[in-house]
């Protein structure tokens, strides 16, 4: 079957179940968000090759040898000091060689986001967490009863972000369980699964805090959301 961001047809179909399900048990409405990343991490690629560029400036003035290699490096100075001018140029040229370097090394994806800091990843996957909550659940039900349960995949990361009725209820602790059933599944390679699984713990949390009532209408899709 096709992957789309992750999502095979099948684990699509089974996070709109499990929603589906999780949702007759309570007034709350449940959206569900798989992105493939939370940001392009651009300016974590631009820092590491300016860190590259510095390092070269600081290794040509600890080991000023090979600065003066770079600057005769055929080696034709016939044992003449190269001119301050010659230097410059050498540590110049050094220098943007290594930034370009790691600028486009880090143009795979993969080693751009391992090179980005935890706490970078951390803080980028909840705010494209909140803007997509923002913009697609918040205040769009007649109770402020909406939660949003957001994956994002490169990351390995997930939120949820409640409504202001479900927030004003709910201890952000009681998401635990269904945080660590969804990761869990992420890191073994089934976030379709991990998903449902993230789903039907979030409904058990909402039907205790708001069960279903008679006058309860679905005002939020049930089907997975792809970014």
């Amino acid at each position: 079957m096709a992957r789309i961001l992750g999502l095979t047809d099948a684990e699509r179909d089974l996070v709109t179940m499990a929603v589906t399900d999780a949702e007759k048990t309570t007034d709350g409405e449940i959206v569900t968000v798989v992105a493939r990343r939370s940001d392009s991490y651009a300016d974590a690629a631009l820092h590491w090759a300016v860190l590259a560029m510095l390092a070269v400036a600081a290794v040509a003035a600890a080991f000023p040898v090979l600065l003066e290699t770079l600057a005769y490096p055929t080696g034709d100075n016939w044992g003449t000091a190269p001119s301050l001018a010659r230097l410059i140029f050498a540590l110049l040229i050094a220098m943007i060689v290594a930034f370009l370097a790691v600028r486009y090394a880090l143009e795979y994806r993969p080693l751009r986001l391992a090179l980005t800091p935890h706490a970078t990843r951390v803080r980028r996957v909840r705010r494209r967490a909140l803007e997509v909550f923002h913009l697609g659940t918040e205040a769009r039900t007649k109770g402020r009863v909406g939660v949003l349960l957001y994956l994002s995949l490169d990351e390995r990361r997930a939120e949820i972000v409640a409504d202001e009725a479900i927030h004003a209820q709910v201890a952000d602790e009681e998401w635990g369980k269904a945080m660590a059933t969804l990761l869990e599944h992420v890191r073994a390679g089934k976030p379709g699964e991990g998903m449902a699984a993230a789903v039907a713990a979030i409904g058990v949390v909402l039907a205790r805090h708001l069960p279903k009532t008679t006058d309860d209408s679905n005002e939020l899709p049930d089907r997975v959301i792809e970014l």
